[in-house]
């Protein structure tokens, strides 16, 4: 078992006897590199993942699709790292999907691309103002909702969040950022690249190595997003 994971596991189950299960068990080994034993939940979700967010840069609507199987699997993973915020994050990301997939696929009259997907434009200074307003009063009040979970609800959350105020910093702005995903607001890119670092230093901290290369990778992925973007947008005008 991988260090990370024997310090901080919580299982969902103390016996898991069926195979199927055994998938989504943090302690189920996939393969080992370098000494770092690999489970399927977190290989497979971290693949999702990265082609979900691949999609993404490339304003593929696919991104859409693929990011709900990349949430489902994480929201186990994170349930079993104590990490209570990304858990509910990635809930809400599942339903955000959809609403994308929606969105993006049923642009207004003016809206439309040459795909007739909707279009990429950049944000208001007024929705700027509100992510950032988001972010700072949100993780206050989760991180400190986050920090007495083990307290208010023993039963289901045995061990104390890890992070409560930095991890809730990552779920808060990325929901408000959401928002300009959903809406294809050029400018969310550089909102992701400061949540994807963040979440990069949780994870390795956390033991769950693989998922912080995904996000130090997603840091990348996001510069090359606000490029493609914002090219597209300048096509456009062309």
């Amino acid at each position: 078992m991988a260090e990370g994971h024997r310090r901080y596991k919580c299982s969902i189950n103390n016996h898991v006897p069926s195979p199927a299960l055994e998938f989504f068990d943090i302690d189920a080994i996939f393969f080992e590199i370098w000494g770092y034993q690999m489970s399927y939940l977190e290989f497979f979700g971290t693949i999702a993942g990265f082609i979900f967010v691949v999609l993404s840069a490339r304003a593929h609507i696919l991104n859409w699709p693929v990011g709900i199987v990349n949430n489902i699997l994480f929201i186990i993973l994170f349930y079993q790292v104590q990490l209570y915020p990304d858990m509910f994050l990635y809930s809400f990301f599942t339903v955000t999907n959809i609403i994308g997939w929606w969105r993006w696929s049923h642009p207004q009259p003016g809206e439309e691309d040459r795909r007739k997907e909707l279009k990429v434009s950049h944000m208001r200074l007024s929705e700027v103002a509100a992510i950032a307003g988001i972010a700072v009063v949100g993780t206050f009040l989760m991180g400190t909702f986050a920090s007495k979970l083990h307290e208010i609800l023993p039963a289901l959350f045995t061990e104390p969040s890890a992070f409560p105020y930095l991890d809730s910093f990552v779920t808060v702005t990325s929901i408000a950022a959401t928002y300009a995903a959903i809406q294809k607001k050029i400018e969310v890119w550089i909102v992701w690249i400061i949540v994807d670092l963040t979440a990069t230093y949780i994870y390795f901290v956390k033991g769950i190595k693989f998922v912080g290369v995904q996000y130090f990778v997603y840091t990348l992925i996001s510069a090359y997003g606000w490029y493609n973007w914002s090219r597209e947008y300048r096509s456009y005008g062309a």
